[in-house]
C-alpha cells in the first residue's frame, strides 16, 4: 500500500488527539476558574492554567511567533511523515500522528483564545494538556521507530 493511502490513516490519528484535547480543555474552562487546583489523585491535581509560551513558559506573549513556528513545524512533519510505515517505522509513524494532533490541538488554543489551555498539574512539572502529553509520547515513539532497524535492512 503507497504512503498516500496511510496519510489519512495518520490524519485520523491526529484528529483523536485533537478532538479529545479540544473537550478536554473546553471541560475544564467551563468547570475551572483560572488558577481553581483539585486533588485528584496523590500527585496528581487538575488545575486550570493558561500558558502564553511554549513549554515550561518559555518565550511568554509570543502567540504570533509561536503560530508560526508550529506552522512550520507541522509542515516539516507532514512532509517528512511520508513513507515511515513502507520503510517498516510503524512506530514512527504513529508518533509523528500524535506529534501532529498534538500541534494542532495547541494551535486550535492559539487561534481561539491567544494561549494555550493547560490543566494537568503533577506539582513537580509544569502544568500541561493532553495535546502536550501526545507530543511528548509522540517524540518518544518517533524516536524509538527512528532507531529501530527498517524493513529488508
Amino acid at each position: 500500500m503507497k504512503h498516500r493511502a496511510r496519510f489519512p490513516a495518520m490524519l485520523a490519528i491526529a484528529g483523536v488527539v485533537v478532538l479529545i484535547d479540544h473537550f478536554s480543555k473546553l471541560w475544564f474552562l467551563h468547570h475551572y476558574q483560572l488558577g481553581e487546583s483539585h486533588p485528584v489523585l496523590p500527585h496528581l491535581y487538575f488545575t486550570l492554567v493558561h500558558n502564553t509560551g511554549t513549554a515550561f513558559g518559555m518565550f511568554q506573549d509570543n502567540n504570533k511567533a509561536l503560530l508560526i513556528m508550529s506552522y512550520v513545524i507541522l509542515g516539516v512533519l507532514l512532509y517528512s511523515a511520508r513513507g515511515l510505515w513502507e520503510r517498516g517505522q510503524e512506530w514512527a509513524f504513529f508518533g509523528v500522528a500524535l506529534i501532529i494532533g498534538g500541534a494542532i490541538g495547541n494551535i486550535v488554543d492559539r487561534h481561539l483564545y491567544g494561549q494555550v489551555i493547560d490543566f494537568i498539574d503533577l506539582r513537580f512539572w509544569p502544568v500541561f494538556n493532553i495535546a502536550d502529553s501526545a507530543i511528548s509520547v509522540g517524540a518518544v515513539l518517533t524516536g524509538i521507530g527512528l532507531l529501530r532497524p527498517q524493513k529488508g535492512s
